[in-house]
């Protein structure tokens, strides 16, 4: 199996900056790519931001030029900085992570428990 542990979310004012990270751990060979999702109430779970093994990027359009993603392969974690917050990102964030468990296998993949962030006007 596999864990993600999401950390870094939290209140900040509009404008402000948080990064969130998250850490994967367990029966990894690899990891195919990673990225955060998010859900505000009454909302569907959006793509925010992607990376691959290849570091390939791909942002939601409202996100672009204000959040940056980027990882740590020798850790196994994904960071996510986010500036420029305003109060439409409030939501809860969820660390998604595409993992094989050997060489060859399909990618699986795995969601983190999420973390709030909340941003005030």
């Amino acid at each position: 199996q596999v864990q993600l542990v999401e950390s870094g979310g939290g209140l900040v004012q509009a404008g402000g900056s948080l990064r969130l990270s998250c850490a994967a751990s367990g029966r990894i060979f690899s990891i195919c790519a990673m990225g955060w999702y998010r859900q505000a109430p009454g909302s569907q779970r959006e793509l925010v931001a992607a990376i691959t093994s290849g570091d390939s990027t791909n942002y939601a359009d409202s996100v672009k030029g204000r959040f940056t993603i980027s990882k740590d392969n020798a850790k196994n974690t994904v960071y996510l900085q986010m500036n420029s917050l305003n109060p439409e990102d409030t939501a809860v964030y969820y660390c998604n992570a595409g993992v094989r468990y050997r060489n060859g296998s399909p990618c699986l993949y795995y969601w983190g428990q999420g973390t709030q962030v909340t941003v005030s006007s």
